[in-house]
């Protein structure tokens, strides 16, 4: 930007709500989605997959931190709401000759309704105890999954169709990669707007303390069906949108340590903020391939010790984790803002 933002006042409610308030904050935003439209000119098939992964765990994210960090409802079943979504547009599209186009919206709605019906413990449960829940739910979902083999494939998996419009298949990662980023950006905008209506206030009071926003008027049987219906639907589209992009499902990709990944990066990303899924599914996602490549280096040139070699790649990056935890337990987001802050006030950024 070539001036700073500060001295910029709002003399109106709308630029006030706005959520982009300068030209160049609009300069900005139009320049960094051109840049990321143009990436697959330059990019190469790997970088695309990484790109394609994490635009797809950043989706997930953002229904689980609608769920757990601005209603505060703790959900470890996150991974297997993924494998609705997958597996519902996966049998769609498979058996019944849905539409990708019409089979991404059923997968959403079914993932959310089944976050209805495994969420309603959160009625009568909190911390710990919702956890225990939620833990049920993912063996629950993945046992269904492996057992009713005549829609799912059971631990075989099932195959599914690329997507297709009109005479265009997006079968290639250059082709899948606009479907990943434009669903991204949709998600990111329902997310955002979600948050600064009564819903989503109605979610952090709740969060805040369940007891004073019902003294207040807000129903909790309501609102908690209703943050595990949002957020296991942003799930379920991200599954979706796995299923047709690896071509081939199975259990073993909707796992509890999946779960328990997805619950990490909201964490090192930044509870209750839109950008801390991205920060979070980044740094993780950018940290894991680094590390899988110089330990891959390793273990080829002293193949001797490779089992020492690999297990030491997990100590080191769980000591990375903690240690970013201690030093900056309110994520990435949070040292964004003291960034941002730092920059409207310069001169005085003190």
């Amino acid at each position: 930007m070539p001036y700073p933002p500060c001295g910029t006042f709002n003399e109106t409610y709308e630029q006030d709500a706005a959520i982009f308030r300068t030209k160049a904050h609009w300069v900005w935003l139009v320049s960094v989605i051109l840049f990321f439209l143009a990436f697959p000119i330059f990019a190469d098939e790997y970088l695309l997959s990484i790109a394609i992964l994490i635009y797809i765990y950043i989706i997930a994210a953002h229904g689980l931190n609608l769920l757990t960090g601005f209603a505060g409802l703790i959900s470890i079943a996150h991974s297997a709401f993924m494998g609705v979504g997958a597996y519902c547009s996966a049998i769609l599209v498979s058996n019944l000759g849905f539409s990708f186009w019409l089979a991404l919206p059923c997968s959403v709605i079914f993932a959310g309704l089944i976050g209805i019906i495994l969420g309603a413990p959160s009625l009568r449960l909190k911390g710990f105890y919702l956890v225990m829940a939620t833990l049920a739910a993912q063996f629950i979902i993945n046992f269904v999954i492996m057992r009713w083999k005549v829609l799912t494939g059971g631990v075989y998996g099932m195959s599914v169709p690329s997507i297709t419009l009109s005479n265009m298949e997006f079968d290639t990662n250059q082709s899948f990669y606009y479907i990943a980023f434009i669903v991204l950006i949709l998600s990111t905008y329902v997310a955002k707007n979600l948050v600064r209506t009564q819903v989503g206030r109605a979610f952090v009071a709740i969060r805040d303390n369940d007891l004073a926003a019902e003294v207040m008027g807000i129903s909790l049987t309501k609102y908690k069906l209703l943050s595990f219906a949002v957020g296991c639907g942003f799930a379920g589209a991200a599954g979706s949108l796995w299923g047709h992009w690896v071509r081939m499902i199975s259990p073993e990709h909707f796992t509890l340590m999946g779960s328990v990944w997805f619950l990490g990066y909201i964490i090192v990303g930044g509870l209750g903020s839109i950008l801390g899924p991205f920060f979070g599914v980044i740094f993780f996602t950018l940290t894991m391939e680094v590390l899988n490549s110089v330990f891959t280096g390793l273990s080829a040139s002293y193949p001797e010790a490779i089992g020492y070699i690999f297990a030491s790649r997990e100590i080191i990056f769980g000591l990375i984790v903690v240690l970013f935890l201690i030093f900056e337990p309110r994520g990435l987001a949070h040292r964004w803002e003291i960034i941002k802050a730092s920059y409207r006030l310069y001169p005085f950024s003190y």
